[in-house]
């Protein structure tokens, strides 16, 4: 593991390696326990939004409620891309979000992106996570991350749009389920 890279939290486990080789090496079991723990919650939520709903907007300026599911659906399979890719470049390869037309085919592509996901990261080595991984629209760099950050940061856009969606559902007055405890719908909330 080369460390060369002063980042954010990957500096920081960098200098853990040193101290604690042991603790370094759960990180890919810990990716993995971490990816599952997001996607049950993610069902949850995808699980809720009406068939009807998917063209709904809260704003002219917001994605409709289904292209933003259709993103978090999305979400997970780029764990896979992180691990085979050395990049993505949206000047060469645009993105065409998946089509769905119900709930019952956007949980199906949520399994789909999860497994995906959970299939490369099973297979990763230790040293991949300390490569490069560029997120690009031809000169114009949005991104410059190691793997093991970019799986980070599609972690972390999962809970963020999550978030979203749950302000969509709000919106409709369709209650919300916790997602790392009970929500103020649930009836356990004080």
């Amino acid at each position: 593991m080369h460390c060369h890279r002063v980042v954010s939290g990957w500096a920081f486990l960098c200098s853990i390696i040193h101290t604690n080789p042991i603790f370094f090496m759960q990180i890919i079991p810990t990716l993995l326990q971490e990816m599952e723990q997001e996607a049950q919650t993610t069902r949850k939520m995808l699980a809720l939004i009406p068939d009807d709903k998917h063209d709904w907007k809260p704003h002219h300026k917001s994605m409709s409620m289904g292209n933003l599911a259709v993103h978090i659906a999305e979400l997970p399979s780029w764990v896979s891309m992180a691990l085979t890719t050395d990049g993505l470049d949206f000047a060469t390869a645009p993105h065409a979000p998946t089509v769905v037309k119900n709930n019952k085919e956007l949980l199906a592509l949520l399994e789909k992106s999860v497994s995906e996901g959970k299939a490369e990261l099973e297979k990763a080595r230790l040293d991949q996570m300390d490569e490069p991984w560029i997120l690009r629209s031809g000169d114009e760099i949005y991104g410059q991350w190691t793997r093991y950050e970019t799986i980070r940061v599609a972690y972390c856009q999962t809970v963020h749009h999550r978030a979203q969606l749950g302000v969509y559902l709000r919106l409709l007055n369709i209650p919300i389920p916790g997602s790392y405890g009970p929500s103020a719908d649930e009836q356990s909330f004080n």
